[in-house]
């Protein structure tokens, strides 16, 4: 458990690290990445030849015995959805750093990204239950609240069930909103979920995952352990098939995501705990643009 003061420290840290990716590498890119809720009516002015004659205002202009058409203008105020695993698979990392601080820091830089672009931003952190939900809100302080939930918090659950938290998510978010789904994605039976939430919403999923969920080392016997459910066994790391094997399986749950993601008509992002995930989110927000 971290203490007080270190929570502060960390805090601001996170605060700072997120600021300068924000600042340098973000700018214009997360704002043009996303669209808006629509178009709002802005004002009446005379009709050019080349305006929308769709938007003429007839009232207007039949007063004036002139044209006139209606201004729009795109509303640019966005919600974003956090939604954060917190299950036990989130704790493993071997490189640089764990899948959870990984998680914490892309958490950040995405809350400060929407705060300064004018956005509300919230947050769902999920195991096999949901654990805590932030609604969204605009302004410093709750994206300052926001960093320091995602340092500090705590699962009761070991588990994984990523359909609990796209479920609340539907129910919670009836505007058309931005979702971030970060995890590792080691769970079954949330296509019907993810279908209906891209359906409506901007949805995004950030597979996160270390250098070892990849391959095994080579270093003879070794005891693993599934942080999820508590069950070990022995593999022999020496053995060419078994590494292969443990290789394969995870190629395989990577395709059924990217499938999956791909059916719903939903983003999915591969970041890996030891890689640049900022080149790989300004790379996806360009291409978004």
């Amino acid at each position: 458990m971290l203490t007080t003061a270190e929570i502060v420290k960390k805090v601001k840290e996170l605060e700072i690290i997120s600021k300068k990716i924000t600042t340098h590498l973000f700018t214009g890119e997360y704002h043009s990445a996303f669209k808006g809720k629509g178009m709002s009516f802005r004002e009446v002015r005379e009709y050019y030849h080349g305006d929308d004659v769709r938007f003429i205002d007839w009232n207007v202009s039949a007063r004036y015995a002139h044209p006139f058409t209606k201004v729009f203008e795109e509303e640019r105020e966005l919600t974003v959805i956090l939604l954060v695993d917190v299950s036990a698979s989130a704790l493993f990392g071997t490189v640089h750093s764990t899948k959870r601080n990984l998680i914490t820091e892309i958490g950040a830089v995405l809350t400060f990204s929407a705060i300064n672009n004018d956005d509300k931003v919230g947050v769902i952190f999920f195991s096999d239950k949901i654990e805590k939900y932030i609604p969204p809100k605009k302004g410093k302080q709750h994206a300052l609240y926001i960093v320091r939930e995602l340092l500090t918090a705590q699962p009761k659950r070991t588990g994984t069930n990523i359909n609990e938290a796209l479920k609340l998510f539907s129910r919670s978010n009836r505007h058309r909103s931005i979702a971030f789904i970060m995890s590792d994605f080691i769970d079954e039976q949330y296509e019907d979920a993810l279908r209906v939430m891209a359906s409506r919403h901007d949805v995004i999923g950030l597979k996160i995952y270390d250098k070892m969920d990849m391959q095994l080392p080579n270093v003879g016997l070794m005891e693993v352990e599934d942080l999820e459910t508590g069950k070990t066994q022995w593999l022999d790391t020496s053995d060419a098939l078994v590494r292969h094997s443990y290789q394969q399986n995870f190629m395989k749950h990577s395709e059924s995501c990217k499938n999956i993601f791909k059916k719903s008509g939903a983003d999915l992002l591969h970041l890996r705990t030891d890689e640049d995930y900022v080149k790989i989110l300004q790379q996806f927000f360009l291409r978004r643009k």
